[in-house]
């Protein structure tokens, strides 16, 4: 039975209904979309992620615990703009740029002057992504970019995400069995052949395979004490109450003690822009070829395609807005490709386990957002809160090096790759996206500017030295 109304129902190889509004499609739960239950529960739970960004609110700005999740609560509110404007992504931070900010961030004293940089950033950050997205460079940026440098940038973002949870001192020599065992759980529900054949059989495993990250997070709350890496979680109850008043006045540019920056600061605050938007664009990229490769495997049954521009202007938005009402050290990102990930591959199992994209991505948020709120899952889950990162990290770097390697279509394509990818983990984006387009202009000349998605690799000639044998 279909939660939707008969004129709602889509046909086969339409679009979702919507309510247009300029660019956007607008799109509100139970009519324009049905209702996950399966993406609600486990954004319920995933919600330990977002949480995740209040100990670094407290430790570089100072903010106290209620003002930093009433900041999380904020955020969560335009993350559910993607999904009712038309965006069929889940939205979520800018990840791999986080440590080159706060690396930024500690070039000023804590308190107003850091507090400057961050809201100069931030809304430098949104107005640059809103101009791209406004006047359609976004969507030709990602056009036109060869899918040598594309497959670069996923790779190195995939390798920089496994890096941060491996790395000397990480969360990995922190919480080492935990980890191993909630990964290992993750890996097998989300991508084995065994569990995938289990599925197919057992409607338990169904089940299960439909709320993807969640039995992993639940695990580790039991295997984290168990082993004595972390402490048994302490419930309590009650509801979270925002503490808006005192965020705006102050902890915004609005407050007397804050005001606005300096025009020097946004001068300044111009090549981490430039740097984080790169990041931002390889986010682009890695979530129009999620949504590719699921569109394929339902054949065709929901016309449903990525729109850059349109994410852009959402993203931009977004950070011009929380510039104002309540800068985030997390940054208002266009992907949260772990959770997309889980999303997508659900999608794929077909119209019964998942009707429309936009109803998983729509739900999941919906339940990120209502669990806020909540003060039982925000205690249940606040123990885990690294770990709960590193599986999104972890999830995260092994999709984003399998589609890269994906998207090189031929051997140049996957040489340059891995040279952008070395480049992005070992200097930084905006390296790497340099060398990108050195290489690319070195290797194929004049056919750089052309239609990468219509290139013949018959013709490329390290690809027809392979084919032959040689």
């Amino acid at each position: 039975m279909s939660w939707l109304g008969p004129r709602y129902q889509r046909k086969f190889g339409e679009v979702q209904p919507y309510i247009p509004l300029g660019p956007f499609q607008l799109r509100f739960p139970f009519i324009h979309y049905r209702f996950e239950i399966p993406d609600f529960i486990q954004g319920l739970l995933m919600c330990a992620v977002c949480l995740g960004i209040i100990p670094v609110l407290q430790e570089y700005l100072g903010m106290p615990f209620e003002i930093a999740i009433t900041v999380v609560i904020l955020n969560g509110f335009f993350y559910l703009w993607h999904a009712h404007l038309g965006d069929p992504v889940i939205p979520g931070w800018i990840t791999p740029a986080v440590p080159l900010l706060l690396l930024w961030l500690k070039t000023f004293p804590e308190g107003v002057a850091r507090m400057h940089a961050l809201i100069a950033f931030e809304m430098e950050l949104g107005i640059f992504a809103l101009l791209l997205g406004a006047t359609g460079l976004a969507k030709k940026f990602v056009d036109i970019v060869p899918d040598a440098l594309k497959a670069g940038i996923l790779i190195g973002a995939g390798v920089a995400a496994v890096r941060l949870v491996f790395e000397t001192g990480g969360r990995f020599d922190a919480y080492p069995w935990t980890i191993t065992i909630a990964i290992g759980f993750a890996f097998y529900i989300l991508f084995s052949n065994h569990f995938k054949t289990l599925r197919n059989k057992h409607v338990f495993f169904k089940y299960l395979s439909d709320l993807g990250l969640m039995p992993s997070l639940v695990l580790a709350i039991i295997v984290a004490p168990l082993v004595g890496e972390l402490p048994w979680p302490t419930i309590t109850w009650g509801i979270t109450v925002p503490q808006f008043y005192t965020l705006f006045t102050e902890w915004t540019p609005f407050a007397a003690n804050i005001g606005w920056p300096p025009l020097s600061l946004y001068l300044s605050a111009f090549p981490l822009v430039a740097a984080t938007y790169v990041v931002l664009f390889g986010e682009l990229i890695q979530a129009e070829a999620l949504i590719d490769e699921a569109r394929e495997f339902r054949h065709g049954d929901e016309n449903v395609h990525y729109d850059a521009n349109r994410n852009n202007i959402i993203c931009g938005i977004r950070n011009i807005s929380m510039s104002m009402l309540g800068p985030d050290l997390s940054m208002c990102g266009p992907l949260w490709a772990a959770m997309q990930v889980v999303t997508c591959e659900r999608y794929k199992h077909g119209r019964e386990a998942m009707d429309s994209l936009f109803g998983g991505v729509a739900s999941f948020r919906l339940g990120t957002f209502a669990s806020y709120f909540l003060m039982p899952i925000v205690t249940l889950v606040k123990p885990i809160l690294p770990i709960s990162l590193s599986l999104t990290m972890l999830v995260q770097g092994y999709v984003a090096i399998r589609v890269g390697v994906l998207k090189a279509r031929t051997f140049n394509d996957l040489g340059v790759a891995g040279i952008v990818g070395s480049v992005l983990i070992s200097r930084g984006a905006a390296y790497a996206f340099g060398v990108g387009v050195v290489l690319c202009l070195l290797i194929y000349g004049k056919d750089f500017i052309r239609d990468w998605s219509t290139y013949d690799t018959t013709k490329d000639p390290v690809f027809n030295k392979r084919s032959e044998g040689e």
